[in-house]
């Protein structure tokens, strides 16, 4: 017997798939039935983590490696991609992040930012988005921030960027819902990964991180698995344009 929560016979993309959140999201979407695109800069072409975890669920497994930051390289992914047939659901999770006062936050490093997380992420859902619109049925889920909804410190180029990805989610949502396509975006709050490891680091920081978290501790990759599988399956059918907080309570606060 099927559920809502089903995804098998999908064929899902998702973006910064070999380590952290992507992994995890990867996994969550395979034990829900789904054939796994991996992408990521430094994917294994075979034996990496997230194949032989997709593999484990029974799933096929395509690497792709693509660094988001090179133009030319998304370019070449979105051409894999279409030659890879119907894609149903798109997780654009790659990122990056910079930590640099802003009066010292120079050009080069607030482009890469920009580059990686908003500007590659539109190019690949606005091609795999006008596919899906032809088709009148897709999932599109971005990995926005707790800084899509706060300013940060010291990250002034990762702010903007996922400020931009909220908006983007709602944006798109705005034009594609009518045809069928879901776009939302999920708020990972302060996740044990290598983007907040010099946050945990520090005593003095991560004690009055853990000390606003109502949850009591640091979030694990694992715990975006079932927001995931949620809005990629037809169980979100009506939710669009939402960032969906999975922070511990963090916003709530």
């Amino acid at each position: 017997m099927t559920t809502p929560f089903d995804l098998s016979g999908r064929v899902a993309v998702v973006t910064g798939a070999r380590r952290g959140i992507g992994l995890a999201m990867a996994e969550a979407l395979a034990a829900a039935g789904a054939d796994i695109i991996g992408v990521s800069a430094k994917l294994e072409p075979t034996g990496s983590d997230v194949e032989k975890r997709v593999r484990a669920a029974g799933r096929q497994f395509t690497p792709i490696r693509a660094d988001l930051a090179d133009r030319a390289a998304v370019q070449e992914l979105i051409r894999r991609l279409k030659s890879l047939g119907p894609i149903d659901i798109l997780v654009n999770n790659g990122g990056t992040i910079a930590r640099r006062p802003a009066v010292e936050h120079p050009d080069d490093m607030w482009d890469h930012v920009i580059e990686v997380n908003l500007t590659s992420q539109f190019h690949v859902s606005r091609e795999i988005g006008a596919d899906m619109v032809r088709r009148g049925r897709g999932k599109i889920i971005f990995t926005a921030s707790l800084l899509s909804f706060q300013g940060g410190v010291n990250v002034p180029s990762y702010t903007a960027s996922k400020s931009g990805v909220a908006g983007l989610t709602k944006a798109l949502a705005n034009e594609w819902a009518a045809h069928g396509v879901n776009v939302n975006a999920i708020a990972p709050g302060y996740i044990a990964t290598d983007n907040t490891q010099a946050l945990r680091d520090d005593p003095e920081r991560s004690q009055s991180i853990l000390a606003r978290i109502p949850a009591g501790r640091w979030g694990q990759a694992e715990d975006l698995g079932g927001a995931t599988v949620f809005l990629a399956s037809s169980a979100s059918d009506y939710v669009n344009g939402v960032v969906l907080p999975v922070d511990g309570g963090w916003l709530g606060r």
